[in-house]
């Protein structure tokens, strides 16, 4: 039995697959079980920030494997506590807490938000507003959250307590506002949404009318935070900090773990029994999360990202199948004027370069690191399947 059959016939049908093996990957590349060689233009989305296997990287995880993998949260461990510092530095926020996921961190700040508004206010002050083709999860609370129609089936009942409003309306916001509400909670870039970047007239307008009223802000930043959009938080491009900030994905290098950070409004909200997680800040996750922070915070590492995003703009938007760009930094949408996404997914593919899709978009989540001749020949790829 080959390894596709072998694996559909033991493990759930929860995701459409490529036909693709990886076995192994090293920089900015990978390799299937064949030995073909695939550029990475997706990375895991956006999870291998550093690319596979960064020597730096892979050192700091063994040396951890082989120092303590794991530590109940019952007793404290130092790298957590120099992870915690580094990253409540770089970022500005004054506490963490770490689990395993964007979703799980989403849904930390979701309990922060009604547990600050309940502190201090009651109940009936709970409902929390999300914006329309948001994405925030798969849990249910998550998923309750997110504002895609395309995802509310199913798993009835969903959580109330959410209520949707459209991105970039603020005429929409205001009406929706009131004083049921706790917290209104965005992403900057809506990545599954079609990588859509908010207007900074909303995102000025959230915050101000926010403040008004002591509805917390959360910024939902699994996907473009640390460092994606080519500053550590999407939320500097807009001048704002959120008082809860989540992240994922790219934080670890690749292992599994997620944070939710909070500024001095929330830092006392939780107290002991309120919320947990077995694996939240594993030894292993906090070695990889300290080296994606080296990494980013060395000397010009980020004005490179944001360099490598324009170079990527600029040729992109020569192709004639190219009808327009989106995103911020590393974080690309491409609109097609005929072709499907999906269908140049899978040439791509074929051809040895691997790319997401978003909607009805192609949509590039390079690793940060990745080379001026790795763009160049990846988007040599890209560019002759939709000129074809």
């Amino acid at each position: 039995m080959n390894t596709i059959d072998k694996f559909n016939e033991h493990i759930m049908q929860s995701y459409g697959r490529y036909p693709l093996v990886m076995e192994q990957g090293e920089g900015r590349r990978c390799k299937d079980e064949n030995g073909k060689e695939y550029i990475d233009f997706g990375s895991g989305i956006g999870t291998n920030s550093l690319g596979y296997c960064d020597e730096k990287w892979a050192d700091a995880v063994c040396a951890q494997v082989r120092t303590l993998q794991h530590s109940s949260n019952y007793y404290y461990t130092a790298v957590q506590a120099e992870f915690a510092e580094k990253l409540c530095a770089v970022s500005g926020y004054k506490k963490i807490f770490f689990g395993n996921s964007g979703a799980e961190a989403n849904e930390c700040a979701i309990k922060i938000a009604r547990k600050y508004s309940f502190d201090k206010y009651g109940k009936g002050r709970h409902n929390i507003i999300t914006l329309v083709n948001s994405f925030h999860g798969r849990t249910i609370a998550t998923l309750s959250a997110t504002g895609q129609d395309v995802f509310h089936n199913y798993f009835f009942p969903f959580l109330e307590g959410f209520i949707n409003v459209t991105a970039n309306d603020v005429a929409d916001l205001k009406a929706k506002l009131d004083d049921t509400v706790c917290a209104v909670m965005l992403e900057y870039v809506q990545g599954e949404g079609g990588v859509m970047k908010l207007d900074k007239e909303f995102v000025d307008a959230v915050y101000a009318l926010c403040a008004e009223k002591d509805v917390l802000v959360i910024a939902d930043e699994v996907q473009t935070g640390v460092g994606r959009t080519g500053k550590f938080l999407a939320g500097d491009h807009y001048g704002k900090k959120a008082d809860i900030t989540t992240l994922a994905k790219g934080i670890a290098g690749g292992i599994p773990m997620g944070a939710c950070l909070v500024g001095e409004k929330c830092e006392g909200v939780f107290t002991p029994g309120t919320h947990g997680s077995t694996f939240g800040g594993n030894p292993i996750a906090c070695a990889g999360g300290l080296a994606v922070l080296d990494r980013l915070n060395s000397e010009g590492f980020l004005d490179e990202v944001n360099r490598k995003a324009e170079l990527f703009r600029s040729e992109l938007e020569k192709c004639s199948e190219v009808e327009s760009v989106s995103g911020l930094g590393l974080m690309i949408g491409i609109s097609l004027k005929s072709k499907k996404a999906g269908d140049v997914a899978k040439a791509a593919l074929d051809r040895g370069l691997l790319v997401l899709t978003a909607k009805e978009k192609v949509r590039l989540l390079p690793p940060l690191t990745i080379s001026d001749e790795e763009i160049k020949e990846g988007l040599a790829i890209l560019i002759d399947i939709l000129e074809e």
